[in-house]
């Protein structure tokens, strides 16, 4: 019985290596991306506003960068992402750009980083979807 546990853990990281870690803003083919937009979090020099949203099943979020660098938005854990997939998406936008996740399918809490300043908790949020 071990062994099994241990070959669905290998296989489980797997999985999430695959879908993490693309520099391609290519959607999953398994979420769909049009559900309403029910919230739009701004990304300014002074963080990400606002921290902490919730929004229903099934709908996505806008993030608009009105900071004057780039940012690179994931969902945790960092660096290797991949705890809500709806939001891995997004990646890189320069300055001006915005991105919208995909659907959120289930209810969950999805905390997010900007991958390039991980470290940095003005880059930090929270969507919860229920």
């Amino acid at each position: 019985m071990s062994s099994i546990r241990h070959l669905l853990f290998i296989v489980g990281l797997s999985v999430a290596a695959a879908s993490c870690g693309s520099d391609s803003p290519s959607s999953p083919s398994n979420i769909p991306n049009d559900g309403p937009i029910a919230q739009t979090l701004t990304i300014t020099s002074a963080g990400v506003s606002p921290k902490t949203v919730t929004v229903p099943v099934g709908s996505r979020v806008t993030f608009v960068n009105n900071d004057n660098r780039s940012h690179n938005i994931n969902s945790d854990p960092h660096p290797t992402h991949g705890s809500c997939p709806s939001m891995d998406n997004v990646l890189n936008m320069t300055a001006g750009q915005s991105r919208t996740t995909l659907n959120f399918t289930a209810a969950a809490t999805c905390n997010y980083h900007d991958h390039d300043d991980a470290d940095n908790p003005l880059w930090k949020g929270t969507i919860t979807v229920q």
